[in-house]
């Protein structure tokens, strides 16, 4: 839902009634990771894609049909090799769709207005929703909003964030969640859970001791984060450093230039780099910000600039660290490190030569090229071609989410007939 959350922000201050589908689980070769959202507001406009076209004929359908009964279901999406034409992902994925009504007088409107209109104002939080347990608890929601100290700090004992909402269950139960989706929060990540019985209370009023009742279903509980855009910091204001702004816009990063040379790191250079930063780069790198999605490219190739900088970068937690310069200055680079106390294991973090072998020439080429390896280092992917390669197009970043195998849900195989049903749950008895 937070995917589409400008324009859904939009919807919900005009008193639109709308219905969300959004992609709680894969498996296999799936099209669009969890998170993905469409939305069919009352007047049939949609937004968003769930599977990149295959299978949002039949998800529209399903919003149509929640908008009229008011009621949340979650679908089951898979290959059907008996049938090339019936509703299924031809790519050979399963994904697995929470549909959620949120009506204009809905009880639980307001929690997903405030998710939204936070996500659209590019604050930190995270909407967490029940997609598999107690049929009165599918679809329940809580905003929660990080601590008093910045997102992607250390957690304290304190330090839990806020929630706005309830699940409707025990009280524990949403502070279970709320302590549960914190922490996914405060990673930047979404993905899923599953509590047990054991672990929190849900179902029939609390008794006398406030031990309610418990039951042996597990609810598995689908997060959504939303965090400002992770940083890319180009060192050196160079014409490479031009396109490759251009590149880190592209993907989504907040882009800063930084050179101590003012008469280079100009708005006219870069009129679309988010900063631009006068100062020496180590000195600027001690003393900004960064956390572990953050991107270092050192375009500077000079000695004077490089080793201070790259000496400080090595040593943080951040999510890649290149460096421009051919293979002599590498070498060149590496031995002066070295001498300033650089370890062998710090070393090893530094991408040099910057970049994919891609032959690049021109900038752009050169941009597309770090870009590319930053992608692969992102997801884990190898930088070699697909072609006649046996590893998978989608990689399972399991640290981000939680697959339907995992779930006990089967994966798609060969003659495997695509699915959409309606979801059940057992209830518990006091």
């Amino acid at each position: 839902m937070l995917d589409l959350a400008d324009e859904l922000n939009r919807w919900v201050e005009e008193g639109r009634a709308f219905a969300v589908a959004t992609v709680v689980a894969v498996g296999g070769s799936a099209p669009r990771s969890p998170g993905a959202a469409l939305a069919v507001d009352s007047e049939g406009t949609v937004i968003g894609s769930v599977s990149g076209g295959c299978v949002e004929g039949a998800v529209y359908d399903l919003c149509v049909q929640a908008l009229r009964d008011g009621e949340v279901a979650r679908e089951r999406f898979g290959y059907s090799d008996e049938d090339a034409f019936a509703v299924g992902l031809t790519c050979g994925g399963v994904i697995e769709v929470l549909v959620t009504p949120v009506g204009a007088d809905a009880p639980g409107r307001k929690v997903f207005a405030s998710a939204l209109s936070a996500a659209a104002g590019g604050e930190a939080a995270a909407l967490a929703r029940v997609v598999r347990g107690p049929a009165e608890l599918l679809g329940r929601a809580l905003l929660v909003r990080p601590s008093a100290a910045r997102w992607g700090s250390p957690r304290t004992e304190s330090g839990e964030g806020s929630y706005e909402g309830e699940l409707g269950g025990h009280p524990e139960l949403d502070r279970t969640v709320g302590r549960e989706a914190h922490a996914l929060l405060n990673a930047g990540r979404t993905g899923t859970f599953d509590i047990s019985a054991s672990e929190a209370r849900w179902g029939s009023p609390r008794t006398e001791s406030g031990g309610g009742s418990r039951c042996g279903a597990t609810l598995t509980v689908f997060v959504e984060s939303r965090v400002p855009p992770p940083r890319m910091i180009v060192f050196g204001a160079i014409d490479f450093a031009a396109a490759l702004v251009r590149a880190g816009k592209f993907l989504g990063y907040h882009v800063t230039v930084c050179d101590a040379r003012p008469v280079f790191a100009t708005r006219a250079r870069f009129p679309e780099a988010d900063d631009i930063v006068v100062d020496w780069p180590h000195r600027y790198l001690r003393r900004t910000e960064t956390d572990a999605r953050t991107v270092l490219c050192v375009l500077t190739h000079d000695a004077k600039f490089d080793v201070p900088l790259l000496e400080a970068a090595l040593r943080l937690p951040v999510a890649y660290v290149g460096a421009m310069g051919s293979r002599r200055t590498h070498e060149d680079r590496n031995r002066r490190l070295r001498e300033v106390g650089v370890t062998e294991l710090e070393l090893a973090r530094l991408r040099s030569p910057i970049g994919l072998d891609l032959g690049a020439r021109t900038p752009e080429e050169t941009a597309l090229s770090i870009a590319a390896e930053i992608v692969a280092v992102r997801h884990g992917g190898s930088g070699g071609p697909l072609t006649g390669s046996a590893t998978p197009i989608h990689r399972d970043v399991r640290s981000a989410s939680i697959t339907l195998e995992e779930q006990g849900v089967p994966s798609a195989g060969p003659g495997h007939r695509a699915r959409a049903d309606r979801a059940t749950a057992s209830t518990c008895s006091a």
